[in-house]
């Protein structure tokens, strides 16, 4: 797999619009099937991330190997979500490292005046984060909404989402991104077949 590279200044922003925590972190790595984009390029983009989805759990910043580990979680849960959309069994590498966060974050929910924040026991609060979003894919993959994880079936994307429609028919991990980038192309698609030669 061959990543684009960015910089700090020039990394693309977050894809927030997956309503799966889980999921929307694994859209941290973008057009998987096409060219790759990583959206956490360094440590300070993954303390951007967890701060955008209210996962900052001390003032400790995301260090090298906390990135590391972040992206072995994106791709663990990624592989296992895939796993379950084709109904094939998951790795246990990966289920391991997805079982050993969650069980480790520590973590607590705590009512804040009228609001949940998240907090941690931890001395490792970035990896407690990671823990968190383990659970939520323990949850995901793994509880009442199972049959509804989908991947993304626009051909670049390979982004998961859960299917939550009426019908059980939504085809894409967001209406917004690759919905329209399909509908896009569908449209360029028919107006050349109805160019005269």
């Amino acid at each position: 797999m061959v990543l684009a590279e960015v910089g700090v200044a020039e990394a693309p922003p977050f894809r927030l619009d997956n309503e799966q925590l889980a999921f929307r972190f694994t859209a941290t790595l973008s057009d998987r099937s096409g060219t790759p984009v990583d959206r956490l390029p360094t440590p300070r983009r993954l303390d951007d991330w967890l701060a955008a989805n209210d996962l900052s759990l001390g003032s400790a910043h995301a260090t090298e190997a906390d990135l590391n580990l972040a992206r072995r979680l994106r791709e663990a849960i990624h592989r296992t979500g895939t796993a379950t959309t084709t109904d094939t069994t998951p790795d246990r590498a990966d289920l391991d490292l997805i079982n050993t966060l969650a069980r480790d974050s520590r973590t607590f929910p705590e009512l804040d005046k009228t609001r949940l924040r998240w907090r941690t026991r931890s001395r490792h609060p970035v990896r407690a984060a990671l823990g968190l979003i383990a659970q939520d894919a323990i949850i995901a993959l793994g509880g009442h909404q199972r049959g509804q994880v989908k991947a993304c079936e626009h051909a670049d994307c390979g982004g998961l989402y859960l299917d939550t429609s009426r019908g059980q028919n939504r085809r894409w991990c967001s209406m917004n991104t690759c919905g329209n980038r399909a509908k896009k192309a569908k449209f360029r698609h028919q107006s050349v077949a109805k160019t005269p030669i």
